[in-house]
């Protein structure tokens, strides 16, 4: 009997996925739980295993096809089996192929080994020409990071600066057609944003031009650089789909955000205090964020209805904290989640979340780290922003922001005196909880930190 192979859902939010590569070819026996074709999502890339054992026998959405989720993606037939073919899933921007005829997308009848690595390496690989089997992979299960590829030398067949290199991935550019016009013609960080912009390269040195043939020169380059087009960054990948789910969650909720000035004194005394106190085996350097998330995970306990998804079915509160933690990558943003927050103490809540944003920075973040959360942080501190009003990330009906920590003038016991500020803004679903509960929740989470010794008892 045929077995139909359909695009996975991974997670609430998750509504397509783009299919990157085919391990099998058709006609080419597959083993149940062996991986068979490669998914790239808005928060990570993943291979996807065979539900049977049998042979492929169809491939209804070749390599570069963005399909919905629950879309029929292949077929597999027992041995000796026999079904009709199937029409084939359109290929996004191009003609749709049909059954008798080849196309580039279609793999190849020696499928090459699945070789794990992160979306920006696998780019960065592409436009240096470097074959990603040979990179050994320092990321988590030998993963092929970023750093991996740059650093892979002998396969360079361009001379380029690191952040030439970087920018020419993500805007999809070739650097073997990019002039470069730095020592020894290596290609700079400049030259590539003005190949993004449409710029040509800079002119070979000629002969002097004569000086009445000037004005001339001028009038032909004047139309020139007039008509120039603006570089155009196309709204597709990880950006395409974090812009349908932000305005899908502001339209499809009721989004409320509320502020709370925070005097972070005794939780800097506090962060201080935990740094110079050697530790046994040493751990992370405490920061601010370790402090709130602890924070956030007691005030959720007091206010429950704050760690819950509104579903179809109805306001579902969750007994435990998987807290999301909002992780700025290079081509987008992913908030992986730790599991059971609320059961641990400062010095586990540390490492965990430091070790989720390695990962996710790596591209070697698993599907559960990133699926089940109930409550997200997202801090912009390390920018320099005081404040600023975070968007839901649904289900989930609340997320906290987290601005800088300044030194301000304040007034103490009648007297003027600088203590250290912080603002804290709250959104959330006011479908789900209306604004005093909230508001509440967001006064015990200042307290907690205003007063961190609280949190020890």
């Amino acid at each position: 009997m045929a077995t139909e192979v359909v695009m996975p859902k991974w997670g609430l939010t998750m509504k397509e996925g783009k299919i990157t590569r085919w391990f099998k070819a058709e006609g080419d026996p597959v083993g149940k739980g062996e991986p068979l074709f490669e998914v790239e999502t808005s928060k990570i890339t993943n291979a996807v295993e065979a539900p049977a054992a049998g042979t492929l026998f169809q491939i209804l959405a070749p390599a570069g096809t963005t399909v919905a989720v629950k879309t029929v993606v292949a077929v597999l037939v027992e041995p000796g089996e026999e079904t009709e073919r199937r029409p084939l899933q359109p290929l996004a921007g191009a003609q749709e192929p049909t059954a008798a005829e080849p196309t580039d997308q279609a793999p190849v009848s020696s499928a090459p080994a699945f070789v794990p690595a992160s979306p920006i390496a696998r780019r960065l690989a592409k436009s240096r020409g470097i074959d990603l089997a040979l990179v050994r992979g320092t990321g988590p299960g030998g993963r092929v990071t970023e750093k991996d590829v740059l650093e892979f030398e002998p396969a360079a067949r361009v001379d380029a600066s690191p952040q030439a290199i970087a920018l020419a991935a993500k805007a999809g550019l070739d650097l073997e057609r990019i002039s470069g016009s730095g020592p020894g013609a290596r290609i700079t960080k400049a030259d590539v944003l003005k190949a993004m912009s449409g710029g040509g390269p800079a002119p070979a040195a000629g002969p002097e031009t004569p000086e009445a043939s000037i004005p001339q020169a001028r009038a032909e380059a004047a139309p020139t650089a007039a008509v120039a087009e603006p570089g155009v960054i196309p709204l597709a990948g990880m950006r395409r789909v974090i812009a349908d789910n932000m305005m899908a969650s502001l339209h499809q909720s009721a989004q409320l955000t509320v502020f709370v000035e925070v005097d972070a004194g005794a939780m800097t005394d506090l962060r201080d205090l935990l740094r110079a106190r050697p530790a046994e085996p040493p751990g992370p350097r405490i920061s601010y964020n370790d402090i709130i998330a602890l924070a956030v995970c007691r005030a959720l306990k007091e206010f429950p209805i704050m760690n819950s998804w509104l579903t179809e079915e109805g306001i579902v509160v969750h007994r435990q904290v998987n807290l999301g933690v909002a992780v700025a990558l290079d081509d987008g943003l992913v908030v992986p989640n730790v599991k059971n927050a609320d059961r641990m103490g400062l010095q586990e809540l540390a490492p965990a979340i430091r070790a989720l944003a390695d990962r996710a920075r790596q591209g070697g973040l698993t599907l559960d780290e990133i699926q089940g959360g109930t409550f997200t942080i997202t801090n912009v501190s390390m920018l320099g922003v005081d404040g600023f009003t975070p968007i839901l990330n649904p289900p989930e009906t609340a997320i906290l922001g987290v601005g800088r920590a300044s030194d301000q003038a304040a007034v103490v016991r009648g007297e003027i005196c600088v203590r250290k500020k912080m603002t804290l803004s709250l959104t959330f679903d006011h479908r789900v909880v209306d604004g005093a509960p909230a508001m509440r929740f967001l006064r015990t989470l200042a307290d907690y930190l205003e007063q961190p010794l609280l949190l020890l008892t």
